[in-house]
């Protein structure tokens, strides 16, 4: 069976997002992407004293300068798609507050019919928490299980009580409620987040590192909730992001998911091999415009099927 391939939407700056957001998930869906996704940035630090993903002296892209927030844009998408599901890979959970990041997760998905993927991170930024976290950067961990809880009764049958550290709810009503049971799926790579993703989450969302490491963490990941008697599958959904040229990148130096479509459909190839779910590609940083944007995912789309993806 073919591999589900869905594509990241235009959030960056480059892009008007009222436009092109609409006219990209348009496109995406006729073309056979069968899910569109958004990830979260919240800010740019202009004078930054931590470095990308909290490593010293590792700059942050350009492209985090401006990103959309993620669940406006993703329901710009819904009013414009009929099927695709819409998912977030991934929202950064501790920077809401529970009750109404559930909320409108409910909302969005009632009002797309059923197509919303919840996908969770605690983040790395100390600068995103110090905005907007609800809880410390130390409890971040304890901070998305509270998103999930909250999330998990909210979305269920009224009336909904929850008692913790941030939400209070006692005896309510909640609507609307989602159209079905939405799937909450987790980046995660320590063992306390794993063990977090095995009995709290539905899946599991990795960034492309080399299909042997990708295969390598998801028999480990499978291993460990055979361990924990999990009965239930683990969903799983790999993010890609590439970086396209026109031109074939003819360095031995080459990154993953670098050069030109035939050299992002090689890796394409050697990614869905390792029997995940679906594969994610976001083109947005390496595409001028909304236009080049669709050409290429079009392209991608058409030869990694061709290839047998």
């Amino acid at each position: 069976m073919a591999t589900r391939l869905g594509l990241g939407l235009p959030q960056n700056k480059q892009y008007d997002i009222g436009r092109d957001v609409p006219d990209v998930a348009r496109a995406a869906e006729e073309m056979g992407y069968e899910s569109l996704w958004v990830y979260e940035r919240a800010l740019f630090p202009l004078d930054s004293s931590q470095g990308l993903y909290g490593v010293e002296g590792l700059p942050w892209p350009e492209s985090y300068r401006g990103v959309a927030e993620p669940l406006v844009t993703l329901t710009l998408a819904a009013a414009a798609t009929r099927r695709a599901r819409l998912g977030t890979s991934v929202l950064v959970a501790p920077l809401h507050v529970p009750f109404q990041l559930a909320k409108a997760f409910a909302t969005l998905d009632a009002a797309s019919g059923g197509r919303v993927v919840a996908g969770f991170g605690t983040g790395w930024s100390l600068d995103e928490y110090a905005a907007a976290a609800v809880r410390p950067f130390e409890q971040r961990g304890k901070a998305l299980d509270e998103v999930i809880d909250v999330c998990r009764a909210v979305w269920g049958a009224d009336p909904v009580s929850y008692e913790g550290t941030v939400t209070k709810l006692s005896s309510v009503a909640v609507a609307p409620k989602p159209a079905r049971p939405i799937p909450i799926l987790l980046a995660a790579s320590n063992s306390r987040a794993l063990r977090r993703l095995v009995d709290k989450a539905d899946g599991w969302l990795p960034v492309s590192a080399g299909a042997e490491r990708i295969a390598a963490q998801w028999r480990e990941l499978q291993d460990l909730a055979a361990e924990r008697g999990r009965v239930t599958p683990l969903q799983s959904v790999l993010r890609v992001n590439a970086s396209y040229s026109a031109k074939a990148y003819d360095g031995a130096d080459r990154a993953l998911f670098q050069g030109d479509v035939d050299q992002i459909v090689e890796d394409l190839v050697a990614h869905a091999a390792v029997g995940l779910d679906e594969i994610l590609i976001d083109l947005q940083t390496s595409t001028r415009d909304a236009e080049e944007l669709k050409d290429v995912a079009a392209a991608v789309y058409t030869a990694a099927r061709a290839a047998g993806v």
